[in-house]
């Protein structure tokens, strides 16, 4: 074995005393194998120390009565069985049987934690249970139902060609090259035959009949459901300007818009983004990791000042000139004329790949034809029920009454749909769990990582504690005396603190 692939810390079958535990915490092994032991209350735990999502440390995390939180991106598993309960982690991590004596722990015999499994399922129901959305909230519902037991007919309705991927990762480290193919996945192609989980992709739905109870599909079939849920997710704002429709100019929602993408830049010497929004600047960073040279255009004054704050936009736009990205703020793109992007200030980008980052808008189509209440979004009660019974929505299009923002609130983050995609999957088996999950998101650029709990659609004043330049800080955005959101960098276990904070603090 070498050396850098040791096993960590003591030999925890030897055992180890409860007065060598660094704040409830101890990293050991058993065998070759890494092991994190955890005091949670009188009891120990023993637990695989990365989390099953992107391998964050979870010695780093935070503990909350029986469970533990993943510093990076806000995981939660059970220390007991080692399951995961909250996204972004689907897969449950293994643990090991845990004996006392006196003050010593002693870990021995590795116990698998449990899986999702068709063999879970009870008997076969007549039930039909219908999803619109191959994305977050349709994969995570899917697998949740099946979780939880649901035996009865699961159609999944994607009209995309990929199997649910790992979407976060096609503006970062897919993108940048440094994430192989086959890391996008949710679930490979198994999973859903195993699971029995009719997925059907290049699939569209033309219509809703909530009186039915049917969807009609593009192909003019008919799907009859007892439940329904709406998944259909956002698609990215078009630039409405003249030589938008050439084929150099991209998008970014979907595995083919990633790969469109990689293909160009194998070619492409510059880039132009059209946007400084956390997709536009994650591809900026990605295109830089590909030495392309690339220009972002943006009509801001500051890069994500709106959601950020002045002092953080300045921050992201220097992180990204000092990795050789150019800035043409306060401007936008009037036309593109063959590889020429002629400015509104008179300026001339010459680009030979243009990827457009503008925003996002819900896709609201069948929703609006089925005569759905609306609201900027598809709105939803607290169980994220629609106004026609039997039928809810989860992800981008909905909007749901937040307790601690006392206000309907839509938010296009990933986490957020996966953990609605679960609620709404318990509730479609009729469980009234309310949905008040803290809303969270990351955004990584370069080797910085930005970390937001919480939501503000505006503030008034933000309190900085520690270093923005010096890449450790936490920032209070606060309403009216009330901190609404926290945003950190390398701040893993204050910004978990936040999202805990808000949690308890809610209405």
């Amino acid at each position: 074995m070498t050396d850098d692939k040791k096993p960590s810390g003591p030999d925890l079958t030897k055992g180890v005393s409860l007065t060598t535990f660094k704040d409830g915490k101890l990293l050991g092994h058993v065998g070759e194998e890494d092991v994190l032991l955890v005091q949670a209350g009188s009891e120990v735990f023993a637990i695989e120390p990365a989390c099953s999502h992107y391998h964050g440390p979870l010695a780093e995390g935070l503990v909350v009565g029986d469970t533990i939180r993943c510093p990076w991106h806000h995981a939660c598993f059970a220390l007991r069985t080692g399951e995961a309960t909250r996204p972004p982690a689907l897969n449950a991590l293994a643990v090991w049987e845990v004996s006392r004596d006196r003050d010593d722990i002693i870990v021995q015999r590795k116990r698998e934690a449990p899986k999702p499994s068709p063999a879970h399922r009870s008997a076969p129901t007549p039930e039909k249970f219908v999803i619109v959305g191959g994305g977050a909230a349709g994969f995570a519902a899917a697998e949740t139902l099946r979780r939880e037991g649901f035996a009865g007919t699961l159609t999944m309705l994607s009209n995309d060609g990929a199997m649910p991927v790992d979407r976060p990762n096609l503006s970062k480290d897919y993108l940048a090259g440094s994430a192989p193919e086959d890391w996008l996945p949710l679930r490979d192609e198994d999973y859903y035959q195993d699971a029995g989980i009719d997925l059907r992709l290049n699939t569209d739905v033309s219509a809703i009949d909530p009186k039915a109870r049917n969807v009609s599909l593009g192909n003019g079939d008919r799907l009859p459901f007892d439940r329904l849920l709406l998944a259909t997710g956002a698609e990215p704002v078009r630039l409405q300007i003249p030589g938008a429709n050439q084929p150099h100019v991209h998008t970014l929602r979907s595995v083919a818009d990633s790969r469109a993408i990689i293909k160009a830049a194998g070619t492409a010497k510059r880039a132009l983004v059209i946007g400084a929004s956390f997709i536009g600047l994650e591809v900026a960073a990605s295109l830089r990791a590909r030495k392309l040279e690339v220009h972002v255009v943006a009509p801001e004054e500051r890069p994500m000042q709106r959601v950020l704050g002045p002092e953080m936009g300045d921050f992201v736009r220097a992180l990204h000139e000092e990795n050789g990205v150019n800035f043409h703020l306060k401007d936008t793109v009037e036309k593109l004329d063959g590889t020429r992007a002629t400015l509104k200030s008179g300026g001339v980008i010459e680009a030979d790949l243009v990827v457009v980052g503008i925003g996002v808008k819900p896709r609201l189509a069948l929703v609006e034809q089925a005569g759905l209440v609306t609201d900027r979004g598809v709105s939803v009660n607290e169980y994220l029920e629609t106004s026609a019974s039997g039928i809810f929505a989860a992800g981008d299009i909905a909007r749901w009454p937040d307790p601690h923002s006392g206000q309907n609130i839509r938010v296009e983050h990933w986490v957020v749909a996966e953990r609605q995609g679960q609620a709404a999957a318990r509730n479609m088996l009729g469980k009234r769990e309310r949905f008040d999950a803290v809303p969270f998101f990351w955004s990584q650029h370069y080797d910085v990582p930005i970390n937001y709990v919480g939501h503000a659609e505006s503030f008034d004043h933000i309190a900085i504690d520690g270093s923005i330049d010096g890449k450790d800080c936490l920032l209070k955005y606060r309403k009216d005396g009330r901190v609404l959101a926290v945003a950190s960098i390398y701040r893993d276990l204050d910004s978990l603190k936040a999202e805990l904070d808000m949690e308890r603090s809610r209405g």
